[in-house]
C-alpha cells in the first residue's frame, strides 16, 4: 500500500494483501483497518498477522493519520458476527504443529501486538460480535476498546490445549488485573459486553446501531489533539509499565520535557490564551 494510491481514493476500502483479507480506508485524520474474512468470522492467518503489522507501521508514518480504528467486516447475509474469532485454526497443522513452527508463528503475533502498543498513533478497537482468542488479544493491545451491546470477548485457549504468550499475558494483566486475567483464561468463557465493561476489558459499551457514531466521534476527538502528546504519553506509559520502580535512564526521565521544545506546545498554550482552537501539526 502506497500513500500515492491511498491519496487517489481516500474514502475507499483498499485491499492491503493479495486476498483482500485486510482493507484500509484513509479518511484523514482517521484511518480504518478492517479484517475482512466474515465467512471465517474474521479469523487471522499467519500472513495476515504480518500484513497487519506492516500496515500499522505504514499508517503510523503517515502524518495525515492521527488515529486508527481496527474493526471486523460484516457478511451481507449474516451481518457482523465477529471483530475477530482469533487465529485461523486451519493454519495450525502447517504453522503450529510443534514448538519450532510455533516459535515463528508466535513471533508474528508478538510483532503485531508490539507494534500496536508502541506506535505513536492511537489505535481503537471497534468491536461488534465475537472478539475471541487472538482477536481479543489484538483488542487488548490497542489503546481503547469500544464494544457494541451483545459483543462477547474472551481468550479460550485452554479449549485448544495451548497458552497465551508472555506479551499477551502482560497486556491482559495490566488491563484487567491478575484475578480477572486468570478468570478469563481458566474459565475459557466468552464474557458478555456488560461483564467485559465491569472488569475493564472494554472502555465503553454502546447500542449496536450507535457503535460507528460513537467510535468515530472519539477517534476524531483524539485526532484533533496534539499528536506528539499522544505519542509521548504512549511511550511514557510503556516506560512506566516496564520500570514500575521508575529507575529510568536520564533520557527516559527527560522524555516528558521534550514537549516544551515542540511547535505544537507553543501553539497549544497560545491558542488557550487567545481563546481559539489550536492547529497542531505534529512538530
Amino acid at each position: 500500500m502506497t500513500d500515492t494510491a491511498a491519496a487517489q481514493t481516500p474514502a475507499d476500502d483498499l485491499p492491503v494483501d493479495a486476498n483482500g483479507y485486510i482493507l484500509v480506508r484513509r479518511e484523514p485524520p482517521v484511518a480504518t483497518v478492517t479484517i475482512n474474512r466474515p465467512a471465517q468470522r474474521n479469523a487471522i492467518s499467519l500472513d495476515m498477522w504480518v500484513a497487519l503489522t506492516e500496515l500499522l507501521r505504514d499508517l503510523d508514518a503517515d502524518r495525515d493519520v492521527r488515529c486508527v480504528i481496527i474493526t471486523g467486516a460484516s457478511s451481507p447475509d449474516r451481518g457482523t458476527e465477529a471483530f475477530s474469532a482469533g487465529a485461523d485454526i486451519s493454519d495450525f497443522e502447517q504453522h503450529r504443529s510443534d514448538s519450532t513452527k510455533g516459535r515463528v508463528y508466535n513471533a508474528a503475533v508478538d510483532g503485531l501486538l508490539e507494534t500496536v502498543a508502541e506506535i505513536g498513533t492511537p489505535v481503537i478497537s471497534m468491536i461488534r460480535g465475537f472478539a475471541a482468542g487472538g482477536g481479543c488479544e489484538l483488542a487488548v493491545a490497542t489503546d481503547l476498546r469500544i464494544a457494541a451491546e451483545g459483543s462477547r470477548l474472551g481468550i479460550p485457549v485452554a479449549r485448544l490445549g495451548i497458552t497465551i504468550g508472555h506479551r499477551e499475558m502482560y497486556g491482559l494483566v495490566n488491563l484487567v488485573g491478575k484475578g480477572n486475567a486468570l478468570y478469563i483464561l481458566l474459565s475459557g468463557r466468552l464474557l458478555d459486553s456488560d461483564e467485559a465493561l465491569r472488569i475493564g476489558l472494554v472502555n465503553q459499551v454502546v447500542p449496536a446501531d450507535r457503535l460507528e457514531e460513537v467510535t468515530y466521534k472519539l477517534a476524531n476527538d483524539i485526532a484533533a489533539l496534539a499528536p506528539l502528546s499522544h505519542a509521548v504519553n504512549k511511550k511514557t506509559m510503556n516506560q512506566v509499565l516496564a520500570k514500575p520502580a521508575l529507575d529510568l535512564t536520564p533520557d527516559e526521565a527527560d522524555l516528558p520535557l521534550t514537549q516544551f521544545d515542540t511547535r505544537d506546545y507553543h501553539e497549544g498554550f497560545r491558542a488557550f490564551l487567545e481563546k481559539r482552537r489550536p492547529q497542531f501539526i505534529g512538530e
